[in-house]
């Protein structure tokens, strides 16, 4: 589940940078290999803890769900993200996996009204974030970066017809924003997004490849039972992507699919809770399949752990927590802190059939941004239907571990 560390890595950007009404201009940028970034210490639970929510939208009840507008903004939302991962391959075989994330937070309520009445242009209701990463298999590198940047002075903002997302020259664009040949207004695809830090640069078009995935119920993703524990929540769990990544002034034109995960919500996590482990794999018979295990203090898995299996054709079922189960293989120790991350596991569906050996293509894909988290490509292995041999690759999203902030 995406949901919650967006969340944090959002209060944890403006309770670092917001100072009253006033504002600190950062564009921090880091990188995994410089290591002239200091290590975040952050701690998630602490920073989503007792959040304030009055005056904000809530996510309560199933809404129906209005394209192109819900591809854009919902600022009467306290927090946003547009998040893809992406296992891609050039011609000669060489792997690449790429993590883009924009997140938009609000500081205020009222933030839909706009900076209306505020003395200066630079004055935002509205914040923005960007993390980019790119793992180089064969290359045995893992790229970071990471942006803050206000909604003011066109500096970041986003629109939903055409879908224009950006922050600075970071951007997620869509129908003829991206193609001038794609149909008029309202159309979407095929989504260009653009990213890069140094010589590390990124640009690929994506393209759906299965219908849209309403996540939970009707969209409706209940994290806490708690009412508005809840948010917004569509994926597209396959979709084709092909571009360019350039690496230390070479370029490499690749192909290979992405995920797409859109929600908004006004929430924060449940008490007790401190962390998740996230998986969202695409397999090579077809199926596609997102579980995440909600974690708790005393490290039991929380009954609200869900996710969903996506068919061949499209079709899906959604899964709760008694229909998977997960278990780490090993384990992975920051060279930051020492903080242990799980490290290779067993993901299975008995009543699929379905037996996965899931395994980081490196183990150090940690994000050293200001709430560090373990984000990497993987590669899957194990038994589908009638016990047939499946492959895959995917992604895994790791959070709570770092820096003394949920269980080890």
């Amino acid at each position: 589940m995406k949901l919650d560390v967006r969340e944090w890595v959002m209060l944890a950007l403006v309770l670092a940078v917001v100072v009253g009404e006033g504002w600190l201009l950062l564009s921090r940028r880091s990188g995994g290999e410089s290591g002239e970034e200091s290590l975040a210490t952050l701690n998630l639970a602490e920073a989503m803890g007792g959040a304030d929510t009055a005056g904000y939208a809530r996510a309560l009840k199933p809404r129906p769900f209005v394209f192109p507008a819900d591809h854009g903004p919902h600022p009467g939302f306290r927090t946003e993200w547009w998040y893809v991962t992406s296992n891609l391959e050039g011609p000669d075989g060489r792997r690449f996996g790429v993590q883009f994330t924009l997140f938009r937070n609000a500081l205020a309520p009222d933030a839909d009204q706009g900076p209306e009445g505020r003395s200066s242009r630079w004055a935002a209701r509205q914040v923005y974030m960007g993390h980019f990463a790119v793992t180089d298999v064969e290359g045995d590198a893992f790229h970071e970066a990471e942006r803050f940047t206000r909604a003011a002075a066109g500096l970041a903002g986003g629109t939903s017809d055409p879908l224009r997302i950006w922050m600075d020259d970071w951007s997620l664009v869509g129908g003829r924003e991206a193609d001038p040949d794609a149909p008029g207004a309202g159309a979407v695809f095929p989504l260009m997004m653009r990213a890069g830090e140094g010589e590390v640069q990124m640009e690929l078009a994506l393209s759906p490849a299965k219908p849209m995935v309403l996540q939970g119920d009707r969209g409706l993703s209940q994290k806490g039972p708690e009412p508005g524990n809840a948010s917004y929540y569509y994926s597209f769990t396959r979709m084709d992507a092909r571009g360019e990544i350039r690496l230390a002034g070479e370029t490499h034109r690749v192909t290979g699919t992405a995920w797409l995960d859109r929600e908004w919500s006004t929430s924060a996590l449940s008490e007790g809770q401190v962390g998740w482990d996230w998986f969202a794999l695409q397999l090579s018979d077809g199926r596609d399949l997102m579980v995440y295990r909600l974690r708790r203090e005393d490290g039991s898995t929380d009954p609200l752990s869900k996710g969903v299996l996506v068919e061949a054709d499209g079709s899906h079922r959604l899964l709760n927590s008694d229909d998977f189960s997960l278990e780490a293989t090993g384990t992975w120790r920051s060279p930051l802190d020492g903080s242990e991350y799980p490290s290779g596991w067993r993901v299975a569906l008995p009543a699929e059939g379905l037996s996965l050996e899931v395994t980081p293509v490196r183990p150090d894909q940690e994000l050293n941004v200001t709430v560090r988290y373990w984000e990497g490509a993987v590669d899957v292995a194990g038994a589908g239907v009638g016990g047939d041999p499946v492959t895959g690759r995917g992604y895994v999203e790791l959070t709570g571990y770092a820096g003394g902030g949920g269980a080890r």
